[in-house]
């Protein structure tokens, strides 16, 4: 089994970019460079979580990038507000909190980064370098450009390694 030993710093840079994203439609200064931060999705179901993900694994630039997004991935609630989670399977599941308190999940970079682990098959850890390299991928392809420059930049500026 692979140590995790990154997940806490990416974790970290993850958070700071959800942050820039609450800003979404001004413009900001990240690595010296000047971008408009694009919308995210944000969801109102797991239903509609469900949807996105089996659009993104539809798309022919994802299919063309990740061999995996021909496997298909559901859609589940996740019980208690903390976290989500991705579960290998087979099946793929990711599970998401959809509770009041849990809501903050229903939102598309966090769906995203649950993605990137189904997508990355690199061996390597959880949020290692290669998962890394993923989300920012993935980022880029779904949400834009600018989004997969900020999260490029702020793992980079966090010490994130992307490989």
């Amino acid at each position: 089994m692979v140590t995790d030993s990154g997940r806490a710093a990416l974790y970290a840079a993850e958070r700071m970019a959800h942050l820039v994203f609450e800003t979404a439609g001004t413009s900001t200064q990240i690595g010296g460079v000047t971008v408009t931060v694009p919308p995210e999705a944000r969801f109102a179901s797991v239903e509609s979580v469900a949807d996105h993900v089996r659009r993104v694994l539809a798309r022919q630039s994802i299919r063309d990038r990740f061999p995996r997004a021909a496997e298909p991935v559901s859609v589940r609630v996740r019980r208690g507000p903390v976290s989500a989670h991705y579960e290998a399977g087979p099946p793929a599941v990711i599970a998401v909190p959809e509770d009041a308190d849990g809501r903050w999940a229903l939102r598309e970079l966090v769906v995203l980064h649950e993605l990137a682990h189904h997508l990355d098959d690199s061996g390597g850890a959880a949020h290692g370098p290669g998962f890394a390299a993923t989300l920012i991928d993935l980022v880029t392809d779904v949400v834009g450009p600018e989004a997969g420059w900020i999260y490029r930049t702020l793992f980079t500026e966090s010490g994130v390694p992307v490989g």
